[in-house]
């Protein structure tokens, strides 16, 4: 059933805010898991665009904590 991956993808995304910081999860309005991809969407253009910049540093930090290579790259909307 591959249980494993939904519970590290689950792992992922209740650790975004500690990852992250509250500020950054604050303007966070959605976060989803597909096809080991994390899609974030943000309320604020000047967030997605600095995020944008960190993309693989966020992907090894969230990986980090969740224990496991659960995603490979982050879309951000």
């Amino acid at each position: 059933y591959k249980l494993d991956d939904r519970i590290a993808e689950q792992r992922l995304i209740n650790a975004w805010e500690d990852v992250m910081g509250k500020m950054i999860a604050n303007h966070t309005k959605d976060i989803f898991v597909k096809h080991k991809q994390l899609f974030v969407t943000l309320d604020s253009s000047a967030l997605r665009n600095e995020l944008a910049m960190a993309k693989s540093k966020i992907v090894k930090m969230l990986n980090q904590t969740a224990g496991a290579d659960v995603i490979e790259d982050v879309v951000l909307k």
